[in-house]
């Protein structure tokens, strides 16, 4: 199989390796020059992904930020092998979704939205490994849900990531629910540790801390990107977040120690009810 991808971060490096590792031939295109030459080096990429090349690539993988996904795709739809399968792995589907479907349906190959629910707080090629996806579980946004062979199609095409499990919804509901999952945490995360308190943390910090600050470190314009991107489900969250924290305050400013327990017992609770 010749496989297309645009972007060598951590997600598309990371889908470089894993089919080039799986013996398949790997095209790229990536901005950086540098990090091309050394994903070259690496065995992970056999050459570009341009103008010439597109159209031989049975499956392309969009790895850069959501707009310039689209945008990508936009341009060079024309030149895509109407048997291909084009999928994004972007953090939001309504956007890309609303722009790539249209697409595909005029110039005949099939794009499936995607989202590998893997990663880390470092970024780049450099931390990009073969094995990111072992066992982690893939969204799946399909233009139709009653095609069982598109489906299949997908998971034998990803079939070098080993992907634990598949999952599959609309864009709406992928960006409600990846509000809560995944951009919340980073925004919670960041904006915690700006607390001055933090200069001092170390020799008083351990697990909780660590847990809670992880994905801190994060890449500024991406998280931003995705957020801004699902902005009504972010407010949402954020809302109901900003009004829950008021009622612990309220306990403590009232020294409402009956207060405080119910509020740790209904979240304690509440992790049981949702996580088993």
């Amino acid at each position: 199989m010749r496989v297309g991808v645009l972007g060598l971060g951590l997600i598309g490096g990371s889908m470089a390796r894993a089919f080039s590792k799986a013996g398949h031939t790997v095209l790229a295109a990536e901005h950086d020059e540098s990090i091309f030459g050394f994903a070259e080096l690496a065995g992970a990429v056999h050459g570009r992904l341009d103008d010439s090349t597109i159209s031989c690539c049975d499956l392309i993988l969009l790895a850069i930020y959501p707009d310039g996904c689209a945008s990508w795709l936009e341009a060079h739809a024309h030149l895509v092998n109407a048997d291909a399968l084009v999928m994004d792995l972007c953090g939001i589907k309504e956007e890309i979704c609303s722009r790539c479907f249209p697409l595909a349906e005029k110039y005949g190959f099939t794009f499936v939205g995607g989202h590998p629910m893997a990663g880390s707080h470092n970024s780049g090629f450099k931390a990009s490994r073969s094995n990111l996806f072992q066992g982690a579980p893939m969204v799946l946004v399909p233009p139709r849900f009653d095609e069982m062979q598109l489906l299949q199609r997908v998971k034998d095409a990803l079939a070098p990531c080993n992907f634990g499990s598949f999952s599959v919804c609309t864009a709406q509901e992928h960006d409600r629910l990846i509000a809560f999952t995944s951009q919340m945490p980073h925004v919670l995360s960041n904006a915690y540790i700006k607390s001055p308190t933090a200069l001092h943390h170390k020799g008083f910090s351990a697990g909780s801390y660590k847990d809670l600050t992880r994905v801190a470190w994060l890449n500024p314009g991406m998280w931003a990107e995705l957020c801004m991107e699902n902005r009504e489900n972010m407010l949402f969250e954020l809302d109901t977040y900003i009004a829950s924290l008021q009622t612990y305050r309220a306990a403590l400013e009232n020294k409402d120690m009956d207060a405080l327990v119910a509020l740790f017992d209904e979240g304690k609770r509440r992790k049981e009810e949702v996580d088993g």
